[in-house]
Order: C-alpha cells, then sequence, then structure tokens
C-alpha cells in the first residue's frame, strides 16, 4: 500500500522553499569571504554565466544572500582560501570545494562529456600547453600567442586551439581554474593548486546520487525527482530508489502540495514540522539564474509566477524584457523589472516594470525603489 502523503499548504511549500534557499532573513551567511564559502557550501552550487547586461549571475546570486558581498569575497575563496572551485553542474558554477571528491568521479565518468563539445583538440594541442603549464605555472589562454586560427565547429566555440585544449582538460579534471576576471580564466594543474599529494579518491556513482538528493533537501526544502535531477534525467531512477529507502526508514516524508495535483514531492519531517514564516518581508531583486528561479516549472508551481527569459527572444515578441529579474518581496513575486547597467553614465537603467500577482499593493513600489537604489550602488562599486 502507498504510504500516505502529508497534505501542505502553497504557502507552506513556499516558505519552506524560501527558508532553505535562506532568502527569508537579511543576512544568513554574515559577511566577507566565509560568507561566500558558507552560501556556496549551502546552496551547492552557484551558476556562472556570461551575460553582463547587469552584473554576472555569480556575483549577483551572491550578493542577494550577502549583503555586504563584494566581487573580491568570491576572488579570495577561489584563488586564495581555495573553498569553491569551478566545475559543471548542471551548468559551469562554482561549487564547494569540500564536495569536490564528488565531482572527481564525473570527471573521471567524463559526464561533462568534453569531448562532444571539443572535437578538434589533438594530442599534439594537448601536449603543448601542459608543456607550457608545467613549466610557466598559471595560465591564461593571452599567454597563447602562438596559435594558428581553426574554423568554429559552433558559435560559441574558440577558434585558438589551445583554448579548446585548456578546456577539454578542465572538464577531464587535469587542470583546475584557479583564478577568474570576469570571462578570462586562469589555468593550473588540479593538484598544484589544491596542494594536493595525493588526488583524493573520487566517489561512486551511487555516492554522488546520494549527494545530489541531499543538496536537493538542504536547498529545496520540498524536493521532487525533476528538482533534484534538474537537467539530469539519467539519474531519476537511482534517485527514486533512494528515496524510497529512506521513506521506508522514515527519514523522507511523501508531501501533497496544494494546487500540485499527484505530483510526487518528498522532504524532510523536520521540514514540515513548522514551516517559518519569513523575519520580515525582505526585498529581493533575483537573477534569472538563481535557484529559485532557474527551475521554470518549479517556480511556477510554488509560486504562481510563470518567468520568461526572453535575451533570446525576438523584441516584439518579448513580454517582460531583454533580460527580466523577478522581485521577490516576503513570500511572493510582485513584479518582473528589465533592467540594464550604464557603467559609462554610472546609472542603473529601468528599461520595463511589469507588475504581477498582487503587485500592486500598497507600498510595493517603494520598497523595490529603495532596494533599487541599493542594488544600483553595487552594480557601479
Amino acid at each position: 500500500m502507498p504510504k500516505r502523503r502529508r497534505e501542505v499548504s502553497s504557502v507552506d511549500a513556499r516558505r519552506a522553499w524560501l527558508h532553505a534557499q535562506r532568502l527569508d532573513t537579511v543576512e544568513p551567511f554574515g559577511s566577507g569571504a566565509e560568507a561566500t564559502r558558507l552560501a556556496v557550501e549551502h546552496l551547492g552550487y552557484v551558476q556562472i554565466d556570461t551575460i553582463n547586461v547587469i552584473e554576472r549571475s555569480h556575483h549577483h546570486i551572491l550578493y542577494t544572500r550577502i549583503p555586504k558581498y563584494r566581487r573580491e569575497d568570491l576572488q579570495q575563496a577561489q584563488s586564495i582560501d581555495k573553498t569553491v572551485f569551478e566545475y559543471w553542474t548542471h551548468a559551469l558554477s562554482y561549487a564547494p570545494t569540500r564536495d569536490i571528491r564528488l565531482y572527481l568521479g564525473m570527471m573521471k565518468r567524463g559526464e561533462a562529456k568534453p569531448n562532444r563539445w571539443y572535437p578538434g583538440v589533438t594530442d599534439k594541442d594537448i601536449r603543448k600547453v601542459m608543456q607550457l603549464i608545467r613549466k610557466e605555472g598559471p595560465i591564461t589562454i593571452r599567454d597563447i600567442d602562438d596559435d594558428v586560427l581553426v574554423e568554429k565547429e559552433h558559435l560559441w566555440a574558440s577558434r585558438k586551439p589551445s583554448k579548446r585544449a585548456l578546456q577539454l582538460l578542465f572538464y577531464r579534471g587535469v587542470l583546475a581554474i584557479t583564478a577568474r576576471e570576469g570571462m578570462l580564466k586562469t589555468y593550473d594543474l588540479m593538484e598544484r593548486h589544491f596542494g594536493w599529494e595525493k588526488r583524493p579518491r573520487p566517489a561512486t556513482e551511487n555516492q554522488f546520487a546520494e549527494y545530489l538528493l541531499d543538496r536537493a533537501l538542504r536547498a529545496q526544502g520540498i524536493v521532487s525527482l525533476n528538482s533534484a535531477c534538474h537537467l539530469d534525467a539519467p539519474r531519476k531512477p537511482a534517485i527514486r530508489k533512494i528515496i524510497e529507502r529512506r521513506v521506508r526508514k522514515k527519514e523522507l516524508v511523501p508531501v501533497a502540495i496544494e494546487g500540485a495535483g499527484r505530483a510526487e514531492h518528498w522532504a524532510a519531517p523536520e521540514t514540515l514540522e513548522a514551516p517559518p514564516a519569513p523575519e520580515s518581508a525582505p526585498v529581493h531583486i533575483l537573477s534569472p539564474f538563481d535557484p529559485l528561479v532557474i527551475q521554470r516549472k518549479r517556480l511556477a508551481l510554488f509560486f504562481g509566477y510563470d518567468h520568461k527569459f526572453e535575451a533570446y527572444v525576438p523584441k516584439e515578441k518579448r513580454l517582460f524584457g531583454y533580460f527580466a529579474l523577478p522581485v521577490l518581496i516576503g513570500d511572493e513575486i510582485v513584479a518582473v523589472l528589465d533592467l540594464k547597467t550604464d557603467r559609462a553614465a554610472g546609472k542603473l537603467l529601468i528599461q520595463q516594470w511589469t507588475w504581477v500577482g498582487n503587485g500592486e499593493a500598497e507600498g510595493h513600489k517603494r520598497v523595490i525603489e529603495e532596494e533599487l537604489e541599493r542594488f544600483e550602488r553595487f552594480q557601479l562599486v
């Protein structure tokens, strides 16, 4: 007989997720490089993106949870403290170094499929960059000036064989990205960067599946197979087995979310004991790559808001604008702002302001404008 599901209201489900994301309080991780480490460890990953209409997503996501965040804090965590590293999750991301053995298993198994992305890399290209790194130490692509340019296989590929070789060796786990200035990356041997005499033992596939579920429970509160396996459908059968085992052991509880129909969700019993109400009604201007926003169907289910990422949509077909950012007040998404930073003029430009849900409630415009002033200062520092 199927285990009876615990019924959870949509409000309590939302609050559980916000609490798991640490968006229901003002300064959940403190400040400084240590706060950056704690935030990345709690969330499990912070997605990197190249679009810089406003500040890039990795800085934006951290700023949302660390009000006093400085870009140097992430640089210190990556390059000096070495408490975070870059690798593939569902996209290129910062992940906690404490979890690196889980990713070493991915690298060993070739799950990021670098050979598919960089098919033109030759053994000669690889020997060239490896000899240079071993001799000279950490390098960027700018340190290699003797490449003969080749044709691209796809729009975002590099025409430099050495850059492709660096990227391939990164995805294989031979090299680590040790620093980043904008999109310019510095590479070094992974063992040398982390000071390893011996590489940690890679995690097994089953250990990685357990890790993915634990990461989702920590950062999402109430989870589904889709949310735990975001863009990773092949792992669903393994994670379902782990969930079923934990339900039998009463470590997880099946959950029925109001309005979700027969969709399956699970949570740890303590998550459902007393879903916390927000301490106040914090205002957050969210990145479209924020962990709360990136899973669009989940966002629509929990918040009743269907986000549109329209950077690649023709202008005449856009609803919210080129780079639309949802605005969260308390436990509601109330507006969507299409913003652009004019760095030359020293201004944050509002291209479009769209109210959603109960957005035009009294006082919302004032508190959003106050947050925009703070957000502008962050953009222009």
